[in-house]
């Protein structure tokens, strides 16, 4: 079973406390928590089993995982979902996770950015529902066709209704047929303002997109797969509320980028909390490029792509070595 967001503290308190063996008046001071809190943690660990001599190991593997790639990355906080070989869709473990974890982050008051595609409609749909006061979840990105499934106005309008919250929308599509008309657009004073206002969110919600066949610029009918394979071939790695980031996890100096409406980056990585949920191992390079470019601060992922992202960092110690 995944650990709940709730009880992550006492896996970190334990963590901190007896694997790097920090004093508790230390681990108060890194988790931000009492003296007191500290001491709750380590015994509840112990009472539930998460500290045991005997099968310490087994207990504390993810948990451990996660630890090392918070340590590895420079991540505030990650998720791992075990695998379930009686789940016909593993995935549904990450999105299951991702969206209790959403929960635990929103506070009252937050404002929110939403994205758009497959795992964030996902997380809408399964969410449990939850009364907020005074929530506002805003669309991150302009706006696809009708017959499009995982619209962003959809994923918006879902999570705020599941919030019993305010839902702001983008009317405005996503890529437009020129540079000139998307720069006129993104000038309009309504456009404008709340581009500028998505760096004063509280919390933002996405995954990162593949840049193949698959990807749902391609589905959506926004590129061709021809002109994806063309901007794979000049670097594109990621796709992130709809725009094509490099493998450093920068905005793709490309004509459909000049066409995109959506937020900046520089907005993105000013939201305090990026919650970044992944579902596909396919997604291991776009992932990389993500985090490369300060676009996640939290992160929920299946074991799996915990294995591939803690083999790729020991491979990179290594290799500065």
């Amino acid at each position: 079973m995944a650990i709940r967001p709730a009880e992550q503290l006492i896996h970190k308190a334990a963590w901190l406390y007896y694997a790097h063996g920090l004093r508790q008046d230390e681990v108060a001071s890194q988790l931000n928590i009492s003296r007191a809190s500290v001491a709750m943690y380590l015994r509840k660990a112990r009472e539930t089993g998460i500290v045991n001599i005997s099968t310490s190991t087994q207990l504390f593997t993810d948990d451990v995982t996660a630890r090392q790639l918070e340590d590895a990355f420079g991540l505030d906080a990650v998720w791992i979902a075990p695998e379930n070989a009686y789940l016909a869709d593993p995935s549904t473990d990450i999105a299951v996770l991702a969206a209790s974890v959403f929960l635990e982050l929103v506070k009252k008051g937050d404002r929110i950015g939403v994205a758009w595609g497959r795992t964030v409609y996902t997380i809408a749909d399964i969410m449990s529902f939850a009364d907020l006061q005074d929530v506002t979840v805003v669309q991150l990105c302009g706006n696809l066709g009708a017959p499009y499934s995982y619209r962003p106005d959809q994923c918006t309008m879902e999570i705020a209704r599941r919030l019993n919250a305010k839902g702001l929308n983008f009317y405005a599509p996503l890529v437009l047929s020129t540079e000139e008309l998307a720069k006129s657009l993104r000038a309009e004073p309504v456009i404008r303002d709340q581009l500028a206002g998505i760096a004063d969110c509280d919390l933002a919600l996405y995954s990162v997109g593949a840049v193949d066949a698959d990807s749902h610029l391609v589905k959506c009918g926004a590129l061709s797969p021809a002109e994806m394979e063309a901007l794979r071939s000049q670097g594109a790695a990621g796709v992130i509320a709809g725009q094509i980031i490099d493998a450093k996890g920068e905005v793709l100096d490309c004509s459909y980028n000049r066409r995109v409406i959506s937020a900046e980056l520089a907005s993105l990585r000013a939201i305090e909390k990026r919650l970044m949920v992944v579902q596909e191992d396919t997604k291991f390079e776009p992932l990389l490029s993500a985090i490369a470019g300060g676009l996640c601060t939290h992160l929920v992922i299946g074991a799996h792509m915990a294995e591939r992202l803690l083999d790729h960092a020991d491979e990179a110690g290594k290799k500065a070595s």
